[in-house]
């Protein structure tokens, strides 16, 4: 099965025709669309999920977070934006190939990575002369809310998304198997922060990043760094 590529390139041409103030408005849009996703689709779990909470009480909202949420937006415009330079500067180019096996085998390669890269990137930003300038703030929350996922110093949010750019520039990943994975990634960061287990027990034997596994993060920061999967804090004794 293949999808149909005379479409896709189709789409790809409309976005290359683009003009920059237009990839400007496009690159908010998409990115505010994907906070409220995050925010509606946390809402709806913990309003319709019957298990009981990891901790008594979710973190609570501020106007502080709230604005550092929005920066976040911002930040995620910007990669976005970079990443259409790479591309349109051809230094980042998009596969062709688009069969569903090829699709699945290029998220499953970009989950793992993400998440080793992840793994190094987090375990720095706990360093103390880093953390205590760029990761703290988000350790605010011992708790979770809604906004925990976006509560992030800027350079993190930049930092993540250069290192996905650097994998994207390394090997041509296809269209769909980027937004795939970044659909994911998303839906994966919004469970990672609920207050409510969303896996069941039996996760934790697949080596899956479950929510408990997360949470056991924010009240213990010398444990589990791994983002997507518990495989790298087992491999290098951080695992709790």
């Amino acid at each position: 099965m293949n999808f149909n590529q005379t479409e896709l390139s189709g789409y790809l041409h409309l976005f290359w025709q683009f003009s920059w103030p237009q990839w400007i408005i496009f690159s908010i849009i998409i990115n505010s669309f994907l906070y409220l996703f995050s925010i509606g689709l946390y809402i709806f779990i913990e309003k319709t999920c019957r298990k009981s909470q990891l901790q008594e009480q979710n973190h609570p909202v501020t106007r502080a977070d709230f604005y550092l949420s929005l920066l976040t937006i911002i930040c995620n415009s910007f990669v976005m934006l970079l990443g259409a330079f790479l591309w349109k500067n051809g230094w980042l180019v998009l596969g062709q190939g688009q069969s569903v096996t090829g699709i699945i085998a290029e998220v499953v390669a970009l989950l793992l990575l993400m998440d080793l890269l992840m793994y190094f990137f987090h375990f720095a930003a706990h360093l103390p002369f880093i953390y205590k300038i760029l990761h703290g703030k988000h350790h605010e929350h011992v708790s979770t809310n809604f906004l925990s996922l976006f509560v992030l110093h800027p350079f993190e949010t930049i930092g993540f998304g250069l290192m996905m750019l650097v994998l994207l520039i390394s090997y041509d990943f296809s269209v769909i198997s980027i937004s795939v994975y970044l659909m994911l990634n998303l839906i994966w960061g919004t469970i990672g922060h609920l207050n409510r287990e969303f896996f069941p027990a039996s996760f934790d034997r697949f080596f899956v990043g479950t929510t408990r596994f997360h949470n056991l993060h924010h009240l213990d920061e010398s444990k589990n760094f791994g983002f997507y999967t518990s495989i790298w804090d087992r491999l290098f004794g951080t695992y709790k």
